[in-house]
C-alpha cells in the first residue's frame, strides 16, 4: 500500500466521530509523540495555522482508520510523514499557489528579532527562497533541522530514515545553499547533538 492509499481528503468528517475512543494507544502514542511537529511543518509551508490544522488532521484521521496496514509498513515514521508531505502538497496544488516557506518563516523570524537587527531579516529571506527551491530530501532535512531547530537525530526519526542519510542530506544542501546564495561553503562537521524538542 501506498503512502496515498486511503489519504484522500474526500471522506466524511464523520469518521472523525467515530474513531473518538476506539483508538488504539501505538496509534495514540503515535499521534501525541508526532502532532505537534506535523502542524509545524504543514503550517511553514501552507501558511495558514487553520488550513494547517486541518491537513494535519485528515492525515491523522486516515492514519488511523488504516492503522493496522501502516504498522506493517517497513517504517511507520516514513510512511505518515510522505502522507503528511502529500497532503499538503496536494493542498498547494489544488490552491494553485507556491509553498508559503518564505512569508512563514520570514514572520516566526520578525517575531524573534528586534527592529534593530532587521537587516539580518533581509539577507534571511533570499536564505528561506533558496531552501524553497531545494529538492525534496534537501528541504525537508533543511525545514525540520535548521528551520523547526530538530536534532539530526529527530529528524531521521520524524522521516524515517537513517541517521547518516541525514547527515548526507544536510551536506547536499548546504552545498546547493552555497552555490545558489554566492557564499563560501565549509565542509566542516556540524554539531548534531543540541538538546532533542
Amino acid at each position: 500500500m501506498s503512502a496515498g492509499e486511503g489519504m484522500s481528503s474526500g471522506r466524511p468528517r464523520v469518521v472523525r466521530e467515530s474513531l473518538r475512543g476506539a483508538l488504539p494507544s501505538d496509534f495514540t502514542g503515535f499521534y501525541v509523540l508526532r502532532h505537534k511537529v506535523y502542524l509545524r511543518y504543514a503550517y511553514l509551508q501552507l501558511g495558514d495555522k487553520d488550513e494547517a490544522i486541518d491537513a494535519v488532521e485528515e492525515v491523522f484521521v486516515q492514519l488511523a482508520t488504516v492503522w493496522r496496514d501502516v504498522l506493517a509498513q517497513p517504517s511507520v515514521e516514513a510512511y505518515a510523514f510522505a502522507a503528511l508531505k502529500e497532503e499538503v502538497s496536494r493542498r498547494l496544488q489544488d490552491r494553485q499557489r507556491p509553498m508559503a516557506l518564505v512569508e512563514t518563516a520570514a514572520f516566526a523570524e520578525v517575531r524573534r528579532r528586534t527592529r534593530a537587527r532587521l537587516e539580518v531579516l533581509e539577507s534571511r529571506l533570499g536564505l528561506f527562497a533558496a531552501i524553497a527551491r531545494l529538492p525534496e530530501r534537501h528541504f525537508d532535512v533543511v525545514l525540520l533541522h535548521y528551520v523547526m531547530e530538530r536534532t539530526q537525530q529527530d529528524a531521521a526519526r520524524i522521516m524515517g530514515i537513517s541517521y547518516p542519510t541525514v547527515r548526507s542530506h544536510l551536506r547536499g544542501a548546504r552545498r546547493r545553499l552555497a552555490k545558489d546564495l554566492g557564499i563560501t561553503w565549509s565542509d566542516a562537521p556540524e554539531d548534531s547533538t543540541q538538546e532533542e524538542r
